[in-house]
């Protein structure tokens, strides 16, 4: 296998954080007399920018949310994550792998930086990327399904996005990495593979990632 990189998606694929975030969201949006459930959560802002949830809000209700939304839910994520956040079944061993094949990874994430972080220490999985290999929405001006934040942490790897392999559990995070010009790899264990069109490849165990990899880089 010889992408020169390979970049992670945050939410879902590095840190099993989708169920928790998608269900404080969608409570917290009923609170506000905007009625969401779960499972409208996870279709409507899935691997989105917190941005996206203020424009489909105004969009659709006309109405602002509050001043201090983004800080009243990352308050309450947080707390939710320091409790309860595990990593991703087999996530530890498949980055392992990746290293000690000279393969290079990152993150990056349409969270914020100190939501990637909170939730790369409570996982233990901050150590294997550190600073320098931690990238965010806030980072750019537009979050996916817009290209720029993987052409933003491909260019600060020093790696091309043709070279660039990228995995994901959302239908945004897949139409950015494609709109970048990169293969992506769609990790189905939350998200079925017929709503992520454009992946090279699927696959629902994390444990199977380098293999599939290998067998489908162009």
């Amino acid at each position: 296998m010889r992408y020169d990189m390979v970049i992670f998606d945050n939410d879902g694929v590095l840190v099993d954080s989708e169920p928790i975030s998608n269900r404080l969201l969608a409570g917290y949006l009923t609170e506000l007399g905007h009625p969401t459930s779960y499972e409208d959560s996870l279709r409507d802002y899935m691997g989105s920018a917190m941005h996206r949830i203020h424009d489909l809000v105004l969009e659709r209700t006309g109405q602002r949310l509050p001043a201090d939304f983004d800080t009243t839910f990352h308050s309450r994520v947080f707390a939710a994550f320091r409790r309860e956040l595990e990593p991703v079944a087999g996530i530890a061993a498949t980055l392992s792998g990746l290293r000690a094949d000279g393969i290079p990874y990152c993150v990056a994430s349409s969270g914020s930086h100190e939501r990637i972080r909170v939730a790369l220490r409570k996982t233990g999985l901050y150590d294997f990327f550190g600073e320098d290999r931690i990238f965010s929405s806030e980072d750019v001006g537009r979050g996916k399904p817009a290209p720029d934040l993987f052409l933003h942490a491909a260019k600060n790897m020093g790696v091309t996005p043709e070279q660039c392999a990228v995995v994901e559990d959302s239908p945004l995070g897949v139409r950015a990495a494609v709109a970048a010009g990169m293969d992506a790899y769609g990790y189905t264990a939350m998200t079925p593979a017929d709503r992520l069109p454009g992946a090279l490849a699927h696959f629902s165990e994390m444990a199977e990632l380098r293999i599939v990899l290998s067998s489908t880089h162009k």
